[in-house]
């Protein structure tokens, strides 16, 4: 489950004549935001849709391999360049019609579109709890949020524009390539290059968030009560202790009125104790680890109760300045409070120190090939390690764990899976094996990442 270590070749992909993009390439150094993925690879930054076709045709003629890349928050090395990252830093347009599509460039962050959105009157109906990914990159990887009755970003996906390899400008909807559609709502970067997406947003809406201690054995027993009881359930369980957070968020409307925490109150919580105090303890745990259950009980203690009502994203959303490495499991729903169980139960039997708390979200069944909620409704287990730590042990028994219920890796995020035991977890593997195979026969925007995940293209 450590960071792949590829050879990087020589040679460069070819020069194209009149490719801006091109002109502008240069070598440099790359790391993704924990820092465990790290790579030296020419880099192109993409001002246009001509720019992409370029590049890739190049590659396509040459042998080589490009890796589109977004804001680099993935921890897996689904992004890890190994001859030269298109970076779609240029591609960042929005446009929204009346009737709440919008359409964005593939390299817009959603904090962007976010704010965007909220000025003209509409909101994404569901968000993950961190917003510095671009678009295209969110999707590729199956960004979700939670809500047992809501999909992750995907399930929001209209239509998209997509290059192939080959150099073709696919607009890809339900009626038009609707197989490339399917697939490529969550597509690992492994279709073709996103240029562009139509999300279905909605009217704007506030979140009322009550959020405060919990039990873990409470929350195991209660377990489908409790993640159905508000709009939008989350958890976090903070091990070495049996204290959770919950976090219980309904939608209402703006008519109502927003009753946002007053700024001393966000800036306390959000920025003091869920980040400065929360490094500290961090820092002292690493540096003294028998400190660590003790600070565990602290953190669990720290963030106490609070009510508030603001626009949706600014609720969904939260800060993350601690670095840290993650693994998340997609599970059954029904299996979610036997997995919680279980790996408490490991966890107690080890001789471990594990600083940062368990979440545990819900996402609704959807009909994509390859994401974690497809054909099922889910629960997510995701643990966490400090950033330039080893996971070890922790990470392994959450994947021996979930695997006994058929659970399947996030996308973005560490696991130590290949593509014969995916294609057992994923029904529609194949279905989406025969699309990547055709748009991208050689291989070009594979790496060595997705050469394991995927198995390699049939023509490489």
């Amino acid at each position: 489950m450590g960071r792949l270590t590829c050879a990087l070749p020589a040679r460069q992909s070819a020069r194209v004549p009149g490719s801006a993009a091109v002109e502008r390439a240069e070598r440099a150094r790359w790391r993704n935001w924990a820092g465990n993925e790290r790579a030296e690879a020419r880099v192109v930054h993409a001002r246009s849709v001509e720019d992409v076709v370029a590049e890739l045709s190049a590659a396509a003629a040459s042998g080589g391999r490009v890796r589109p890349i977004g804001s680099s928050h993935s921890f897996s090395a689904i992004g890890r360049p190994e001859q030269t990252q298109l970076v779609l830093d240029g591609l960042t347009g929005i446009t929204v019609t009346g009737d709440g599509l919008v359409t964005v460039g593939a390299g817009t962050p959603l904090y962007r579109l976010n704010a965007e959105l909220c000025r003209a009157g509409w909101a994404l109906t569901n968000l993950g709890d961190v917003d510095r990914q671009t678009v295209a990159g969110a999707l590729a990887t199956g960004t979700h949020g939670t809500g047992a009755a809501f999909g992750g970003l995907a399930t929001q996906v209209r239509a998209l524009e997509l290059v192939t390899p080959a150099g073709e400008v696919l607009r890809c909807t339900p009626e038009e390539h609707p197989d490339v559609y399917a697939a490529a709502r969550v597509g690992l970067g492994a279709l073709g290059v996103v240029t562009a997406v139509t999300l279905q947003a909605e009217p704007a809406f506030a979140l009322h968030a009550v959020e405060g201690p919990g039990r873990l054995d409470e929350a195991l027993e209660r377990f489908e009560e409790l993640m159905t009881s508000t709009d939008h359930v989350e958890f976090y369980w903070f091990p070495h202790t049996d204290a959770t957070l919950l976090k219980c968020h309904t939608r209402v409307g703006l008519d109502g009125g927003l009753d946002p925490l007053p700024r001393w109150k966000a800036v306390w919580d959000d920025e003091v104790l869920a980040n400065a105090a929360f490094a500290g303890v961090v820092a002292a745990g690493r540096r003294v680890p028998a400190l660590v259950p003790p600070l565990a009980r602290f953190s669990a203690r720290a963030l106490g109760p609070r009510t508030w009502t603001d626009h949706s994203h600014r609720v969904f959303v939260s800060r993350r300045r601690v670095r840290f490495l993650e693994m998340e499991y997609a599970v059954p729903r029904g299996e979610a409070p036997a997995v919680l169980a279980e790996l408490r139960r490991v966890h107690a039997a080890g001789d471990w120190r594990t600083a940062f708390p368990v979440e545990v979200r819900l996402a609704a069944a959807d009909d994509v090939p390859l994401s974690t909620a497809g054909g099922r409704d889910t629960a997510y287990v995701a643990a966490h390690v400090p950033a330039g730590t080893d996971p070890g042990p922790w990470f392994c028994a959450l994947e021996s764990i979930a695997a006994a219920v058929g659970g399947r890796p996030h996308w973005g995020k560490l696991h130590g899976l290949d593509a014969g035991a995916l294609r057992e977890r994923y029904p529609r593997f194949d279905e989406f094996l025969a699309v990547r195979d055709r748009l991208d026969p050689t291989g070009v925007l594979a790496n060595a990442h997705l050469d394991r995940v995927l198995g390699p293209a049939p023509g490489r």
